[in-house]
């Protein structure tokens, strides 16, 4: 299973947006430098309230491009960064790989990917009636988050767009993933 990177991006500063660069470079164990959420404990100001000794499994955000096709269907316009992404990929499902496998980008970074990004109230003051978009249920009515997953870095190395991004998939049996 394999895609490509198609933007990525990076704020050192707090904000909801992170403006595209023509790289990044992903820190073994603590994220994306001079990123504001990179580093060995939690940063995102929430967690940190609740327990600022937790590890950091929110060091790279990684999002399907294909998400902002589908929120343009119903008139939302949504573009590489804008929801806090570092990465934006195409052609690989992020949301459906288990938790614990290995994304190799590009050649030399390696992420693992801990579980999905959950959706707060900010996507809303983005663009109001967007987290209705990007969190549903499905058929039988269980909570379905879209806005893509959280991983933490194995190994380091530079990512830019045009990367190809290359899914190793855990020994199973296979954990789905859930909120971190």
């Amino acid at each position: 299973m394999q895609g490509t990177v198609t933007a990525v991006s990076s704020n050192g500063e707090y904000s909801f947006t992170k403006p595209n660069r023509d790289s990044i470079n992903l820190l073994a164990g603590l994220g994306v430098e001079g990123d504001v959420h990179a580093g060995v404990t939690v940063k995102h100001r929430s967690r940190v309230a609740q327990d600022p000794t937790q590890p950091n499994l929110r060091q790279v955000h990684l999002i399907h491009e294909e998400l902002f096709e589908e929120v343009g269907t119903t008139g939302f316009r949504v573009a590489a960064g804008e929801l806090g992404e570092n990465i934006t990929t195409r052609g690989i499902d992020l949301l459906g790989l288990p938790v614990g496998t290995l994304l190799r980008i590009g050649d030399e970074a390696v992420v693992e990917v801990t579980g999905l990004r959950n959706p707060c109230v900010q996507i809303d003051n983005f663009q109001g009636g967007l987290l209705k978009q990007v969190v549903g249920r499905d058929e039988d009515g269980n909570l379905v988050r879209k806005a893509g997953i959280m991983s933490v870095v194995k190994a380091g190395g530079v990512v830019r767009p045009g990367d190809i991004v290359k899914a190793e998939l855990p020994d199973g049996p296979h954990r789905a993933l859930d909120r971190v």
